[in-house]
C-alpha cells in the first residue's frame, strides 16, 4: 500500500442470490476478521450489511444481520493462531460475548476488549448494529507491559469511557472524511485510553492524584518524546513532582519512565516513516530525530515493538 494508506468499503448480501448469501457473508467476515465458524438461526434469505475502514495498522468494521453466532473453537485457535485483540460495542440491540468462562450481554454504552488468541462466542438478533475495532496484539500489550486480560463490560456512558464510544463512533461516521495518517492518529488515541480504561484508571476508588500525575507526565512525554534528555528524573523536574510520584502513577498501569519514553519515541518513528514529507531522511537522521542515541538501537527497539525494521516499514508505505 502507499503511504498513508486508507480504503473505505461496503459489502451487503443483497448483492447475491439468496441461496449463495450464507456463504458471502461467512466468506468477508473471516476475510475482515479472523478464521470463525458460523451458526446460522435462518440461513434462507439472510440479509446483512458490513461497512469496512481500515489502513496498514487498524480496521473499523459496522454491521449488522440477521441472527447469528460467530464461534472461534479451540481447534481454531491451534491451527490459525491470532493474538490481536478487537474492542466491540453495540450501537444499538444487544450482542452476547463469551470468552475466558465470562459471560458479556453489552447494549448501548458498554464494550468489551477481547482477544482472538483464545476461544468466544459471538452472539446477537437483528436488532444489533455493532462496531468493531480491529487492534494489533503489540498495541494493547507493549503499552500494558503484559497481556491484556479480556476485560468486559466497560462502562462507555461515564468519563474515560464515554469519551471512548464518542471517538469510536465519530471514526465511523466521518470515515469517508479522513486520511490514512489521521485515521490511524485517532485509533492510537483510542487505543491508547483504552489501555487505561481496562486497567481500571476510571474507577471511583483508583487513586485521584496519581491519576492526574499519570495523565500529566502521559502528556509530557508525547509533547517532548523527540528530546534526547528526557527521562524520568527531567519529568519529575519539570512537572514539580518526585521521581517516586511518578514511578508509582506509571506503575499502576504496568509501566514505567523508561518504557514510557521508548514507546512514544518509536510511535513518533513510525508516524514519520509513513509520512511521505521525511522520506527523505535517513534512518539515522530519524533516530537522532526522535530520540534515539543511534539508529542500531532504534532498530533493535522498533523490530521488537512492530515486528520488522524501520527500512522495512518505509517500504511498506512508499
Amino acid at each position: 500500500m502507499s503511504a498513508g494508506s486508507y480504503v473505505v468499503e461496503s459489502v451487503r448480501t443483497g448483492e447475491v442470490g439468496a441461496r449463495e448469501r450464507t456463504d458471502f457473508w461467512s466468506e468477508h467476515v473471516v476475510s475482515f476478521q479472523t478464521p470463525l465458524d458460523f451458526r446460522y438461526a435462518h440461513s434462507e434469505a439472510f440479509r446483512g450489511e458490513m461497512t469496512r475502514q481500515r489502513s496498514d495498522s487498524y480496521q473499523l468494521v459496522s454491521w449488522n444481520c440477521d441472527q447469528i453466532e460467530y464461534v472461534r473453537t479451540p481447534g481454531l485457535v491451534r491451527r490459525k493462531p491470532d493474538d490481536a485483540y478487537r474492542f466491540v460495542l453495540p450501537a444499538s440491540g444487544e450482542l452476547v460475548l463469551r470468552q475466558d468462562g465470562q459471560e458479556a450481554r453489552l447494549t448501548p454504552g458498554t464494550g468489551s476488549l477481547m482477544t482472538l488468541g483464545a476461544p468466544f462466542e459471538l452472539a446477537h438478533d437483528a436488532s444489533l448494529r455493532g462496531i468493531i475495532l480491529s487492534i494489533p496484539s503489540q498495541e494493547i500489550d507493549g503499552p500494558l507491559g503484559r497481556k491484556a486480560p479480556l476485560a468486559t463490560g466497560l462502562d462507555l456512558t461515564r468519563g474515560l469511557g464515554r469519551v471512548v464510544d464518542s471517538m469510536v463512533r465519530s471514526l465511523h461516521e466521518e470515515r469517508d472524511h479522513l486520511t490514512g495518517t489521521q485515521f490511524d492518529a485517532v485509533s492510537d488515541r483510542i487505543v491508547e485510553l483504552l489501555c487505561m480504561l481496562a486497567a481500571g484508571d476510571d474507577r471511583p476508588d483508583a487513586p485521584g492524584h496519581l491519576r492526574e500525575v499519570e495523565a500529566m507526565v502521559r502528556r509530557h512525554v508525547r509533547e517532548h518524546a523527540a528530546d534526547p534528555a528526557l527521562s524520568g528524573s527531567s519529568m519529575a523536574r519539570d512537572l514539580g513532582w518526585s521521581l517516586r510520584q511518578i514511578q508509582l502513577a506509571l506503575q499502576r498501569v504496568g509501566t514505567t519512565p523508561r518504557d514510557l519514553i521508548r514507546e512514544e519515541r518509536l510511535r513518533l518513528v513510525r508516524d514519520r516513516l509513513r509520512c511521505t514529507d521525511c522520506a527523505h531522511l535517513t534512518i539515522t537522521e530519524l533516530a537522532y530525530a526522535c530520540g534515539f542515541s543511534s539508529a542500531s538501537t532504534l532498530s533493535t527497539a522498533f523490530r521488537r515493538r512492530f515486528g520488522m525494521s524501520p527500512r522495512e516499514m518505509r517500504h511498506r508505505h512508499h
